[in-house]
């Protein structure tokens, strides 16, 4: 279903009230960042029977058990990258495509990894635009080590844990910003790669979506 110019003009009016009472009220305080969410339309990277929700403050559905991430979580993860115009970022759980979008107007190189078949070929549609996003179908705990290595590493939902594959693909000093779901709550968290290991430290509690892929191995007990 095609967009008339109405329904343009009441999406963008959706997504300048969740600048304003989603973003800005909630430490998303880079101005690039806010900036290009401002910029970027949702709606156009979600099925056609959710655009009208697809500025609210929750998880949207995209089919098969997938959501698109809550706005004030993936606004904190890219904040709190501290992303610079030159970074080469890997982005895991692409989705439809949106948290690609954003990170195409923010740094120099994004590969977006997804793992489901049908989602991936809707985010390769809705980012066609989009020169400096490569489209990744895979694994989504793999990454994709061909493009390696990586000034960012961004997991735009909520993973047990980030496997030692991802981590291995940023280059030294590299930073990384994931939520992690741990006992039913969801935690932001950032690190950066150095010499010395790697590490995440929480940064704020909010809900973000579940991505596949990520359960830490269970420990074998009779």
């Amino acid at each position: 279903m095609e967009m008339t110019a109405i329904d343009s003009g009441r999406f963008e009016t959706m997504r300048h009230a969740m600048v304003a009472s989603q973003l800005r009220t909630n430490s998303v305080s880079d101005p690039r960042v806010v900036a290009a969410m401002a910029r970027v339309p949702r709606e156009a990277f979600v099925p056609p029977e959710v655009r009208a929700i697809s500025y609210r403050d929750t998880a949207v559905p995209l089919g098969r058990g997938r959501f698109q991430n809550v706005p004030i979580a993936t606004g904190r993860l890219l904040t709190e990258a501290a992303l610079q115009p030159d970074d080469r970022v890997l982005l895991i759980g692409a989705a439809g495509g949106y948290t690609a979008a954003v990170l195409a107007e923010l740094v120099s190189q994004v590969v977006a990894v997804e793992s489901d078949p049908a989602l991936a070929a809707e985010a390769r549609t809705a980012l066609a635009g989009h020169a400096n996003v490569t489209l990744v179908e895979g694994p989504l705990e793999a990454g994709h080590e061909a493009g390696a290595p990586y000034d960012v590493l961004v997991i735009d939902g909520a993973v047990e844990h980030v496997p030692e594959a991802l981590v291995a693909q940023l280059a030294a000093g590299g930073r990384a910003v994931a939520g992690i779901a741990d006992r039913g709550i969801t935690r932001l968290t950032a690190g950066r790669k150095s010499g010395g290991g790697f590490g995440l430290l929480d940064f704020a509690d909010i809900d973000c979506v579940s991505l596949p892929g990520f359960a830490r191995p269970r420990t074998f007990t009779f």
